[in-house]
């Protein structure tokens, strides 16, 4: 996987930039809010995927300009590809010229593994955000998944609203069978897909843990279900009456969480900071490993401002570990890395790229 171009026009704080990266390393320096992680926020859009930033659509548009657009030339497979973004009151995509029905359909052409401040709290942080990796996860490497999550999500969302007024209308029976076979059907294929996947990271978690602490401990990590696939429908009919008072469903894959462990011991309860950051970048370095099984090649590698975060020796571990893919790193001082070989060095300010 290879960026060959970018081009963002009125995206975010960017006017009109062009960058052509290193196939190795490209390090993105400047002051903060000067715009480098718009660019990679722009890049990762390519991958089908909602902002890393949790940035609603509507943000990615220039303040006071009607329209804006994102251009990538990119090879997959020693095919090369051409995508676009274009920015209004949403988001259209293009691939190859031609308009997709949604952005996600863009899901498994260009793929990335983007490494945030808030991916650094994986670990500590509540099951909302480890839910939300899994489902980014899985729907960047099998599309199909995107759909099955948006329909249960969809279901779960209108039991919502009626259980509030079953109590006072038992004739909602009807609608609430409906949309409780809807949760179990799909929510089964979920805890299957994120099960499966899960495995899969699992082939590369322990190697990769290993090195970033020296082989002293042993990492653990498990799916966490509230229920078994095949018992949620009964669990949800039995629930009704609770969950009426709650007003939400309480059982399902949108409750379901990862548990990592440290030598047998919860590591969001007992891990130190250091350790809790060690299985974050492990757990992103086994993603890129998983992509590139099921690709056949690494996906592009985006690291926003977290080297800063890191101790020497975790900076070292992913600086090798990535030496062979194509990286963009933003970073506010370049000096940080001019012992870096090879690559190039591009500088933000007020929303302009040099380099």
């Amino acid at each position: 996987m290879q960026v060959k171009s970018l081009r963002c026009v009125l995206f975010r704080n960017l006017g009109d930039v062009l960058i052509e990266p290193d196939s190795g390393m490209n390090v993105i320096c400047g002051e903060n809010a000067q715009g480098k992680t718009n660019l990679l926020e722009a890049l990762w859009l390519f991958t089908g995927a909602k902002s890393f930033r949790n940035a609603k659509d509507s943000a990615f548009l220039q303040l006071g300009q009607q329209k804006g657009r994102t251009e990538l030339l990119f090879t997959s497979g020693g095919v090369e590809y051409s995508a676009k973004m274009e920015f209004d009151e949403k988001r259209t995509a293009y691939l190859n010229d031609k308009a997709l029905q949604n952005p996600s359909k863009l899901a498994g052409t260009f793929n990335a593994v983007v490494f945030s401040p808030n991916d650094l709290s994986l670990v500590k942080d509540g099951p909302s955000g480890r839910r939300r990796f899994l489902d980014l996860a899985v729907g960047q490497l099998y599309p199909n998944y995107i759909g099955v999550l948006r329909n249960y999500t969809r279901a779960v969302t209108q039991r919502n609203q009626i259980i509030k007024d079953f109590r006072y209308d038992g004739s909602l029976a009807v609608m609430l069978d409906v949309f409780e076979e809807e949760i179990a059907k799909n929510g089964a294929k979920i805890v299957e897909w994120r099960k499966r996947y899960l495995a899969s990271l699992q082939n590369y978690i322990p190697e990769i843990y290993a090195g970033i602490s020296s082989g002293r401990e042993k990492i653990g990590m498990e799916y966490e279900t509230t229920g078994e696939p095949e018992d949620l429908l009964q669990m949800l009919k039995n629930a009704r009456k609770e969950d009426m008072y709650s007003g939400v469903t309480s059982f399902g894959p949108h409750r379901d969480d990862i548990l990592f462990s440290v030598d047998g011991l919860s590591a969001r309860s007992y891990a130190s900071q250091g350790q809790k950051r060690s299985i974050s970048l492990s757990v992103k370095l086994a993603q890129a490993e998983v992509i590139r099984q099921v690709v056949g090649e690494y996906p592009v590698c985006l690291l926003d401002d977290v080297m800063s975060e890191l101790d020497p020796a975790r900076q070292n571990y992913i600086l090798n570990h990535i030496r062979d893919w194509q990286s963009f790193l933003t970073c506010c001082d370049p000096s940080d890395f001019a012992g870096l070989s090879g690559g190039k060095i591009f500088r933000v300010e007020k929303g302009q790229v040099q380099g």
